[in-house]
């Protein structure tokens, strides 16, 4: 029987998934290996009948440049039990397997982790090799490499949140526009950044104070105001969906928001636009300060998962494809497939990654001291600073509270 390879992806859609797996395949498969493509995920390799479809070269090479995942995703987290008693070793056995391939991000990096730790103690010869994927691009790569999907997400974040920007100045509105990035800003920043919105707010922001509603609120107004100052009546706000996930439960439940909860008694985050929720509450603030502004939200996310990869990701897309068939003949396991600046293949080991404490691969951030981020705040984001207090007193009594600087404590 023909020696095999399985792929699996997990976690949420990014652009460039299918440009992996087309690579992969095509890479194997002209070395005599079959492909095997599993649906659902991790599920699959903890059910007595996964679903999985072999991969040809017609059909690697008619997904390689489409967005979305060929391959059915899920969020599925493996229990200890699963570990216990129902690992799918026969269908490794039946299909003479030797590499399981996994696609996505932090958690799925993390599961990864245990995969490889479970499949060496119970001295099965599968390898594991894991591919970093996340439009949130916050697993830590080394010098800021980014994740595959981000840079494509990014481009189609920007596409969006610059025609809402024209919107904006066409109408004299306001907008307010909420990106995806559970645990870091870098898809607000990026997006914001590239279109010069005045205002962005990130959960890195606040190195030196707690995130609070009333903080958000105070640098939107602050933007807003600024921006009157200069004599222009419109403008957008970027905010990372990272500060609402960030927020206190007991500030959470102040919003007045209706939450559904899950069965642990926490608030369904995901449930919930959070542009529309900071939409809300600024139009309350701003009415009680007597300011007639205009407010719409926009939420960008799933609109920008499954877009085709722009050039970028195709070619880095490609390269990991390729790396991981270079890892596998050098004998690595246990790793993620890690392309450098010069374009070099190296493999990065999970357990270097990993959070002694929980085993979890702890997310990268946004470097907020960095030269990029603080040249954005400097330069391109508009809020109060000393020299407006007395100019901003016409629309606010106490103009102090704020100043962007004293509201970070920065």
């Amino acid at each position: 029987m023909k020696e095999s390879i399985i792929i699996l992806t997990g976690g949420g859609p990014a652009p460039g998934i299918n440009t992996v797996i087309g690579s992969i395949t095509k890479a194997f498969i002209a070395r005599g290996y079959r492909v095997l493509g599993l649906h659902g995920g991790y599920k699959g390799l903890f059910t007595p009948n996964p679903s999985y479809t072999e991969i040809d070269f017609v059909m690697a090479d008619s997904i390689f440049n489409r967005g979305g995942s060929y391959l059915m995703m899920s969020r599925y987290k493996p229990t200890e039990k699963d570990y216990e008693g129902n690992f799918n070793y026969k269908l490794f056995q039946d299909n003479n397997i030797k590499l399981l391939v996994t696609i996505g991000g932090d958690d799925t990096a993390s599961t990864a982790n245990r995969v490889t730790k479970f499949l060496q103690a119970r001295n099965y010869k599968i390898a594991n090799i894991h591919v970093p994927k996340t439009i949130d691009n916050d697993l830590p790569l080394p010098l800021n490499t980014p994740t595959f999907g981000y840079h494509s997400a990014k481009a189609e974040g920007t596409r969006i949140a610059t025609t809402v920007y024209e919107d904006a100045r066409t109408s004299g509105n306001w907008f307010i526009v909420a990106a995806m990035g559970r645990s870091a800003g870098h898809l607000a920043i990026g997006i914001g950044s590239s279109c010069h919105y005045p205002m962005i707010i990130i959960p890195e922001m606040f190195n030196k104070s707690k995130i609070t509603v009333d903080k958000i609120i105070k640098l939107s107004i602050s933007s807003i105001v600024k921006r009157k100052l200069m004599g222009i009546p419109y403008g957008g706000i970027m905010i990372s969906e990272g500060v609402f996930h960030l927020l206190d439960e007991d500030e959470l439940k102040a919003t007045g928001v209706k939450f559904t909860y899950d069965e642990h008694g926490h608030p369904e985050l995901g449930k919930i636009s959070k542009a529309q929720l900071f939409n809300d509450i600024l139009e309350i603030e701003l009415k009680k300060l007597g300011m007639n502004i205009k407010m719409r939200p926009i939420e960008i996310g799933y609109d920008i998962r499954c877009q085709a990869p722009i050039s970028y990701d195709l070619l880095y897309c490609t390269q990991l494809g390729c790396g991981v068939y270079e890892l596998f003949v050098r004998g690595e396991s246990g790793c993620m497939v890690y392309v450098d600046t010069f374009g070099r293949i190296k493999p990065l080991y999970l357990k270097d990654f990993q959070d002694p404490k929980t085993g979890k691969i702890p997310p990268r951030r946004v470097d907020i001291e960095g030269d990029q981020a603080q040249g954005i705040y400097k330069h391109i984001v508009h809020y109060i600073t000393p020299s407006d207090y007395e100019a901003a007193k016409e629309y606010l009594s106490n103009p102090e509270e704020y100043d962007f600087h004293k509201i970070l404590n920065w």
